[in-house]
């Protein structure tokens, strides 16, 4: 459906097949048709995998036209063992072998890798094994590797800015897999889940697999419910179930609509989440280490307060600011790397005005420089330290003398405010 809904959004799907081509795996075609689903037409995408369909454990309790399509529970097809003797499996270390030796772009295969590498996390936790031991049925890997390899090349191609996704529907019920009939949401998709806004019930069935679930994972850059966009292109991949909903997956190609001149336009609101901690027993150095490891981590700002604490105890308030998506990441290493036993959370709306940088050249070499609007005004800006630091040092001169022979010398150019960050 990923894929149907891409290249319905006006992907080129021949250009998709040379690049996938490239991949040293052979036994498959990738079929785009048009269909409907709800008097809603789209692009229905197929993986088919020929003869070797019949190797399949398919009943999943629905009609599979000797193909196998991408949404299917369980798709993948994960075991963790070898029991079945060779060529029967694919496993993790191999698929990840055969992506890295491949000829496709560096970022496909960065986007593909970590896609892959989440799917083998969640079922690595879920079966109680070691990441390496996670195997792929031969045929389950084969049409995985296309859809997941095939998704990282359509974004590649398509480059946008940032993408983002509202609520996801996981559906209800239950599935049956290799492993028997399990609830819906799949074990494996609550993982890959983690920190996304999420709803059940929506629908009678599995909406959202570990494959579709792992590439949200390892694709939006934010979760959210509103917005104001310039809507450009709609496209809509097909799923192959009939139901009394459309069974739909809809991308859309948006531009952020223009700033208003005034009111809340000339800033940008976020919901974020604050997290605190009050420690009394670490050291300096260990809540250095600590604040590295959660900006790793995708924290926003993270900032140490001194305080005096029960028993007059001095202590410090460790203050995290991280977005919804990376909250259980960073959860997890405040309770592994520091000493708390416990945090508070709280919701807080972030306010912040656009920030752009550019570069000056000049006969002292490239100087970054940062600048900030109010709407479309520029209001304050500020050289890089780094680049600054590195003229002072080469003329012998202070921070404040290599900034004014920078901005000097740029024509039409007068020395703004500064601010920082």
């Amino acid at each position: 459906m990923a894929l149907g809904a891409l290249v319905d959004l006006g992907l080129d799907a021949d250009i998709l097949r040379e690049e996938l081509h490239k991949l040293p795996i052979t036994g498959w075609a990738l079929e785009f048709h048009r269909d409907e689903r709800g008097g809603i037409s789209g692009t229905h995408g197929v993986v088919d995998i020929g003869e070797q369909r019949d190797h399949i454990a398919h009943d999943h309790g629905r009609e599979h036209h000797h193909h196998h399509h991408h949404g299917c529970p369980e798709h993948h097809h994960v075991h963790h063992n070898n029991e079945n003797g060779p060529g029967t499996h694919r496993s993790w270390k191999d698929i990840r072998t055969l992506i890295e030796d491949s000829p496709i772009t560096a970022g496909v295969k960065k986007r593909a890798l970590d896609i892959f590498t989440r799917i083998a996390r969640a079922e690595a936790e879920v079966h109680g094994v070691p990441e390496e031991d996670i195997t792929f049925h031969e045929v389950g890997a084969l049409d995985s590797i296309i859809d997941i390899v095939g998704c990282a090349v359509c974004l590649d191609m398509l480059k946008p800015d940032r993408i983002t996704c509202g609520e996801v529907e996981l559906g209800s019920g239950t599935v049956t897999c290799a492993h028997g009939v399990l609830p819906v949401p799949a074990p494996a998709t609550l993982i890959l889940c983690r920190g996304m806004p999420v709803k059940t019930g929506g629908f009678p069935a599995e909406m959202t697999t570990p494959t579709g679930a792992a590439i949200l994972a390892a694709s939006v850059d934010e979760f959210i419910g509103a917005g104001s966009f310039r809507e450009i292109k709609t496209g809509y991949g097909i799923g192959t179930r009939r139901m009394e909903r459309p069974n739909l997956l809809r991308v859309s190609l948006r531009e952020e609509a223009d700033v208003p001149p005034q009111g809340e336009g000339d800033w940008r609101i976020e919901k974020l989440v604050l997290m605190e901690a009050n420690i009394d027993d670490m050291s300096g150095e260990a809540l250095g280490f600590l604040m590295e490891n959660l900006f790793a981590a995708g924290a926003l700002d993270v900032t140490f307060t001194p305080v005096v604490m029960k028993k007059s105890r001095p202590g410090t308030v460790v203050s995290v600011l991280c977005p919804p998506l990376k909250l259980n990441t960073l959860r997890e290493l405040m309770f592994k790397k520091s000493a708390t036993i416990g945090f508070r959370e709280t919701e807080a709306h972030r306010l912040s005005l656009r920030r752009e940088e550019d570069t000056l050249g000049g006969e002292w070499g490239d100087v970054r420089r940062k600048r900030v609007f109010y709407g479309d005004k520029p209001l304050r800006s500020k050289l890089e330290y780094e680049d600054r630091a590195r003229i002072a040092r080469e003329r012998g001169i202070s921070l404040e003398e290599a900034e004014d022979l920078v901005l000097r010398v740029i024509p039409g150019k007068e020395k703004e405010g500064s601010y920082g960050g």
